[in-house]
């Protein structure tokens, strides 16, 4: 899938209230609004509560919606669950599967591929996210384990489905707790671990880079070679520090 715009992912998780959701993604499209970002994409990712309200706020704006999660059946006795097609008729995207916090809460890859194709049946597009724990790392198991990931999540998409892939390292999330970030090198040759098991099987799909990411650390990751963008949590949470990372993508 060629993309020639560098593509900022806001994953807000469960920190802001409806009220706070509404008043951010305000302030990101007045901001937006003002520059002229035409090498770049945004991406929204709030939570289920505010889609709704925040798809109509970004009517005719340059900013495209996002949800955090979704289930992989389209009606039923679900409770608590949101069908892909719900989200589709608020306008909705794309759609983060298997965030390494749902994987931490018992979420497996068998679960999140159901979710990556009943997304792609929608019209939609699934970020796909795999990553190592530091415990993984430090037996040096980082290159198997990502690659099974990877090996899992994309069983039956077809060749012509559209994913965008995100790596993001556990050991190298702010809320690990490890205090270890991995640098732009490291990074660059997971990068080229994770496009030698795409590129045998799949032609639709761009890389993204999460973990951790910052105003000052964006441009390391943006630079490397066929990374398309990142998935932000914690910077993303601020319109003045959102904007940064647009800028500096």
């Amino acid at each position: 899938m060629k993309n020639k715009k560098k593509i900022v992912i806001a994953n807000w998780k469960m920190n802001l209230s409806l009220k706070e959701s509404l008043a951010l993604t305000g302030q990101i499209k007045k901001k937006i609004s003002r520059l002229n970002l035409v090498d770049k994409q945004a991406i929204l990712c709030p939570d289920f509560l505010a889609i709704t309200e925040i798809s109509k706020i970004l009517k005719k704006s340059k900013i495209t919606l996002g949800a955090q999660d979704v289930f992989y059946e389209g009606k039923g006795a679900f409770t608590g669950q949101v069908s892909p097609k719900n989200l589709q008729t608020t306008g909705c995207q794309y759609v983060i599967v298997g965030h390494s916090e749902k994987r931490a809460l018992g979420e497996d890859y068998q679960t999140i591929n159901k979710k990556a194709k009943a997304v792609i049946a929608e019209k939609m597009i699934p970020i796909i996210c795999v990553g190592e724990t530091l415990a993984e790392r430090k037996k040096g198991q980082s290159d198997k384990v990502v690659a099974n990931q990877i090996k899992q999540a994309t069983v039956s998409l077809g060749k012509k489905g559209k994913f965008l892939l995100a790596y993001e390292p556990i050991w190298s999330i702010s809320t690990s707790g490890s205090g270890q970030v991995i640098d732009s090198q490291e990074a660059a040759r997971m990068f080229a671990v994770i496009k030698k098991v795409l590129s045998s099987r799949f032609i639709n799909y761009l890389l993204i880079y999460g973990g951790s990411v910052s105003p000052k650390t964006i441009a390391d990751f943006s630079k490397i070679e066929d990374v398309s963008g990142v998935l932000v949590g914690g910077a993303s949470l601020k319109a003045d520090s959102f904007i940064q990372l647009l800028k500096n993508a």
